[in-house]
């Protein structure tokens, strides 16, 4: 359920769009000169387009693609004629104002960073909560919405607790397992039985002083 209000929440072109590969070579019309794939049919959505693939996609709704430092922008005058970008944050490139499709890998924020992208963490103006239109997708979705707020200390919690959970689970095997060894050996060593009225008399027997009878025989007593 939660998986369909999450996918109802974008237009059906959006997420094909993001995962698109574009500025390769169109394979209907690679002689041309223009055969470059940087257009995109949100009508159609059946991939990339070259300039000469637009004569197929007239009256449609088409945007174009372009690049900065290898990886994939739109005009926000562009695409927030059909999209919501709101929370995006938006760049000045060549004199226009773009988004990007895609978070870019970031090592780490740099010094005195104060907010960033709430999915991949990539350094932000304070007025923004994503870096890419992909990253608002995953950051407002139901599931990373309630992952969210879970605080670090609930986490911290619940991973203690489930440490603790293991260590007592552990301790718990090893004491039936100790159990579980020591029967076997009592099994297998049995103990002495208790003495008896029998046995306690047989070890008081003694034998008798022999005794020299008078006419020099010998007589033993029992």
């Amino acid at each position: 359920m939660m998986q369909v209000e999450d996918e109802n929440k974008w237009p059906p072109w959006l997420k094909p769009l993001l995962s698109e590969s574009f500025f390769v070579q169109c394979k209907l019309h690679a002689a041309s000169p223009k055969s470059e794939c940087n257009m995109y049919c949100l009508d159609c959505v059946n991939g990339a387009l070259c300039s000469v693939c637009l004569n197929h996609h007239q009256d449609h709704r088409v945007i174009q693609i372009r690049r900065s430092s290898y990886h994939d922008v739109i005009r926000v005058s562009e695409i927030q004629k059909f999209l919501d970008i709101s929370s995006v944050q938006t760049y000045v490139i060549n004199s226009a104002k773009v988004v990007f499709l895609n978070e870019r890998p970031q090592p780490k924020p740099g010094k005195g960073v104060t907010n960033t992208c709430e999915v991949c963490e990539r350094s932000l103006l304070d007025s923004f909560r994503f870096c890419s239109l992909g990253c608002k997708i995953v950051g407002t979705s139901t599931i990373f919405e309630r992952k969210k707020k879970i605080s670090p200390e609930k986490k911290h919690l619940i991973t203690a607790m489930s440490d603790s959970d293991d260590s007592y689970s552990s301790s718990i095997y090893q004491r039936r397992r100790s159990n579980h060894n020591n029967i076997s050996i009592h099994s297998f060593t049995p103990s002495t039985p208790p003495p008896t009225a029998a046995s306690l008399r047989a070890a008081k027997r003694r034998k008798g002083i022999p005794h020299r009878a008078p006419m020099g025989g010998l007589i033993i007593e029992c």
